[in-house]
């Protein structure tokens, strides 16, 4: 099995993001409004907390965007509003050929959207596909859908935009965030979503952020004070936003150390494959000689390890998780269930990894 990795930050480039966006903050507040928490209600001039409208403001300049918008639902909720502010009901919506993440699959079929499918991986045919003027919409996910997806989202964005430039394009950036160069928005789309809960931020609070047209019809669908994220959650969000880069970083750094230590077979003999991949966050993934995976993660959790995700990559998940591959994978190979598992080091190192992994295989072995 090849598998094709989105290119990970190095620590020192996710330091100049965690620097710039800093600096941008000094721009938008003095040092006493950031020490506030936030303030609480609808500003009547605005109709939202002050400090939510700052931080929105903040996050769009970084991501060189024209404007955005905190939500609540998370990241699901923005792709959400996203899909709302561009496409009318039975619209046709243009999407990878792989299984459909299942929280955005329950948006596209509550609008009752017709599915159009194309593999992205090969850009030959996409004219074709966009010569039927009824489509006038395409989500595209950043990581990876599929163990085998390769594709370059900068390069389908632009290929898209070359053939039909008015088509709207809205990227799901879960698990690609701080962690890439550059989010859809950056590369060309007219809107990006993810949850601000996967970068150290508080739960249940999404982004969207892109073109203001998009951006100004969801505040107006918005409008409601019980739907309006709070000044001091705003607050959150930025502060997880500040160390989510270089945290992030690390973590990528452990996953690639880690794969190179797995791949030694005389001292790992049962373990037959390694791979570092998108599933959907950037991930170890460990396939075993034997159908021992349920078994291993049982055990995995007996020593510390996370049995299961919080927000994926949430500032709650800090020992290293120990997990069966993503729904979407296990659609593509339902066998992997029983012989593959995700490993995400979370906030841990290498080391306590792997003492881990080979402290639950002895158990199973002593069964």
């Amino acid at each position: 099995m090849k598998m094709y990795p989105l290119n990970s930050l190095s620590v020192l480039e996710a330091q100049e993001k965690q620097f710039r966006l800093v600096d941008i903050i000094t721009k938008h507040m003095t040092g006493s409004e950031f020490l506030e928490l936030g303030d609480l209600g609808l500003n009547k001039e605005i109709n939202k907390p002050v400090k939510t409208e700052k931080v929105e403001k903040i996050i769009a300049s970084f991501f060189n965007a024209e404007d955005c918008i905190l939500t609540r639902g998370a990241g699901t909720q923005a792709i959400r509003w996203g899909i709302l502010s561009s496409v009318k009901p039975n619209g046709k919506i243009l999407v990878h050929d792989a299984p459909i993440y299942p929280t955005t699959e329950v948006n596209i079929k509550s609008m009752n959207l017709s599915i159009i499918k194309y593999n992205f991986n090969n850009l030959k045919g996409l004219s074709e596909i966009l010569d039927d003027k009824e489509l006038t919409f395409c989500l595209l996910q950043h990581t990876r859908q599929k163990p085998d997806d390769s594709y370059d989202l900068g390069e389908i964005i632009k290929k898209i935009k070359e053939i039909r430039k008015n088509i709207i394009i809205l990227t799901d950036d879960n698990y690609a965030v701080m962690k890439v160069d550059k989010i859809g928005c950056e590369l060309g789309a007219d809107l990006s979503a993810f949850s601000t809960f996967k970068l150290l931020g508080p739960v249940g609070i999404g982004c969207l952020t892109g073109k203001k047209e998009f951006i100004e019809k969801v505040k107006k669908m918005n409008y409601s004070g019980g739907v309006q994220v709070q000044g001091y959650e705003a607050m959150e969000v930025l502060r997880g936003l500040v160390y989510a880069p270089v945290s992030l970083a690390i973590q990528a750094q452990e996953n690639e150390t880690l794969v190179k230590e797995l791949t030694d077979r005389k001292k790992y003999p049962y373990i037959k494959n390694v791979f570092l991949g998108n599933a959907q966050s950037k991930v170890v993934l460990v396939e075993f000689k034997e159908n021992i995976a349920e078994k291993l993660i049982k055990y995995a959790e007996e020593l510390g390890a996370l049995p299961n995700p919080v927000g994926a990559e949430s500032k709650y998940e800090i020992p290293p998780l120990f997990y069966k591959v993503s729904g979407t994978f296990l659609k593509n190979d339902p066998t992997l269930k029983e012989k593959m598992i995700r490993i995400n080091p979370n906030r841990s190192g290498s080391k306590t990894v792997i003492r881990i992994l080979e402290q639950a295989y002895t158990k199973i072995m002593k069964e």
